[in-house]
């Protein structure tokens, strides 16, 4: 019941919002002082125009509205017109979006396990890892995109850039905060250092890791973003800079929905797998 009535909720909210999004702009003659300036369509279009352009953008209608499916090769045609067409786009994003994601992931919990397990090499590293995590990521990315050209390569980089020192720092607070009498009766029974941080160690950094997983899905979807905003040949970011490029709001609007879409079945993926990874921990309760 509650579960329904939680959804209940978000519908009506959703609906509320779309609602005032479409036609609250009308109101804005009679009502000024109620009706802010960003509901101009010039800056956020409306929801049905978003709309018809998805289907166009998406090659699911064609220029003059006629559904592609009811033609032969309708959508062929459509998508061979268009090099960076909504379903390349995604595609494209998406993929170095994970690339990013499972490069950051990997390389942040070695080297947070390294750090975090040695004390002569947490000392020696560690200012000038938070050196270079205080430099703003985005100042980073013409650098990237110098370096790495405008391809695949660069966003990936850039994504991992962002990944990589959030799951450093998560890994190497959970490495130092193991509970050292865990360690010591590994060690009475004859574990080596290989065999505590494999048994021990690991184990214990795992909740810190999977705590990371979330946000970082989401920053590496944001560095890859960034990325083609500065130079890209495929990708969302590009068709939001060129929509931009031709005061085409609704375009605009239409990369910004995909991009959330894709935000959230990504992070709920990434929830579900910690849910399920984690699943020997003691569930919380939940307030009434």
């Amino acid at each position: 019941m509650r579960r329904l009535s939680t959804l209940g909720w978000q519908v009506a909210i959703g609906l509320t919002a779309l609602a005032i999004w479409e036609w609250g702009w009308g109101l804005q003659t009679a009502v000024p002082w109620l009706v802010p300036d960003l509901l101009d369509p010039y800056f956020v279009s409306k929801p049905s125009m978003i709309f018809k352009h998805f289907l166009r953008m998406s090659c699911l209608v064609s220029s003059d509205d006629q559904w592609t499916w009811g033609v032969a090769g309708g959508f062929a045609r459509c998508m061979a017109r268009s090099e960076n067409n909504l379903w390349i786009a995604t595609y494209v994003t998406l993929k170095n979006t994970l690339w990013g994601f499972a490069t950051g992931v990997s390389s942040g919990f070695a080297l947070g396990l390294l750090l975090g397990r040695s004390d002569r090499l947490s000392e020696i590293f560690y200012p000038y890892i938070t050196a270079f995590n205080s430099i703003p990521r985005i100042a980073l990315a013409p650098i990237i995109i110098l370096a790495f050209g405008i391809g695949d390569a660069s966003k990936i980089v850039t994504a991992w850039l962002v990944v990589v020192f959030l799951v450093f720092f998560n890994t190497f607070e959970g490495a130092r905060s193991v509970d050292r009498d865990h360690i010591n009766a590994a060690r009475l029974l004859g574990a080596g250092d290989w065999q505590v941080t494999r048994t021990v160690i690991v184990p214990s950094t795992m909740a810190w890791l999977f705590a990371s997983l979330s946000p970082a899905i989401s920053f590496s979807l944001i560095g890859v973003i960034v990325g083609e905003f500065i130079g890209a040949e495929h990708g969302i970011g590009r068709m939001i800079i060129e929509a931009g490029a031709r005061g085409e709001a609704a375009g605009m609007m239409v990369a910004v929905f995909v991009l959330a879409i894709v935000g959230v079945i990504l992070s709920s993926i990434v929830r579900r797998i910690q849910a399920y990874l984690l699943r020997w921990r003691p569930a919380q309760p939940s307030g009434n």
